[in-house]
């Protein structure tokens, strides 16, 4: 019996985190069966063509993923793809982080509805450091190989990376903000229909201020563009628009949204039968789907 080598073990686990079957794997590349069952026991190694097929496969289902990927140990490979890495559990039998099983329930949701989040959104929200003035950020939303959905999310050059949640009618966003080193939060409200075509929620973050100052804001996300088969070019479109001055020109935002996005709270709005707290209710929710061409 041989023992599994290193790569025998990273091809099984790369092909468990994209839900692949050694079947499906020698359909694609056009070898037998057992020969992907031979590589992953270590009985043989896959030829470097056979590897590079495969590699361009995965880069498929987790934009970027290289041939030079396949030097990472497990812990970098599984970082690589988005997906959690074997063995998280201490050598106490405890978690490295706590369990959240709604993950699970976020999947099953994704696998019936997240097509209707892909694609390229902009969105327009208050500009934090010049009242009056808005921001546009470009979001690319995709399918990951783990069943989520993966966002980028770009602005004057500021990136934020993270997951996008569907859980009840709600999409929850969770990133990382990696210019300052801090996290971005949203609560959308979802739609029901094939696509979205708006959404809409509240975001909080921290404004690039000297105080870091925690900031929550409403803003509304529209779709630019749908996602297609080939990642690099869909890569490309995002960036360009990522490239844009995100100030919106003096009077480009329409009245109905600038009403949308600016909305009076507090005490006092409260005694005037107002609102106490930033709040989207569903009723007065923007989100919508887009309308089907005839």
């Amino acid at each position: 019996m041989s023992m599994t080598s290193p790569l025998a073990a990273k091809l099984d686990f790369v092909l468990k985190a994209l839900s692949m079957s050694r079947g499906r794997l020698a359909s694609e590349l056009g070898v037998d069966k057992s020969a992907v069952g031979r590589w992953v026991t270590g009985a043989v190694a896959p030829s470097a063509h056979n590897l590079a097929q495969f590699t361009a496969l995965v880069a498929k289902r987790a934009p970027g993923f290289t041939i030079l990927d396949w030097e990472r140990d497990l812990e970098g490979l599984a970082e690589a793809l988005g997906v959690a890495a074997p063995g998280l559990a201490r050598a106490d039998g405890a978690h490295a982080a706590p369990p959240l099983p709604f993950f699970e329930e976020s999947r099953a949701t994704t696998r019936l509805r997240g097509g209707a989040y892909e694609g390229v959104f902009k969105s327009t929200r208050a500009y934090a450091q010049h009242p009056g003035l808005f921001i546009h950020d470009h979001l690319m939303v995709r399918r990951d190989a783990n069943g989520l959905l993966r966002f980028v999310m770009a602005a004057g050059g500021v990136f934020v990376q993270g997951w996008m949640l569907l859980l009840q009618n709600q999409v929850f966003g969770v990133g990382a903000e990696n210019t300052s080193g801090s996290c971005v939060f949203a609560v959308l409200n979802g739609v029901n229909t094939v696509q979205a075509g708006m959404l809409d929620g509240i975001i909080l973050y921290c404004a690039l201020d000297p105080g870091r100052t925690p900031t929550a804001t409403a803003a509304v996300f529209e779709r630019v563009a749908d996602l297609t088969d080939d990642v690099a070019a869909d890569q490309a479109r995002f960036e360009a628009l990522a490239r844009a001055d995100p100030v919106a020109p003096p009077g480009s935002v329409p009245e109905a949204i600038q009403t949308h996005l600016l909305r009076n709270f507090g005490p006092e709005q409260l005694a005037q039968g107002g609102e106490l707290l930033l709040q989207l209710p569903l009723i007065r929710s923007m989100s919508r789907g887009l309308t089907p061409q005839i």
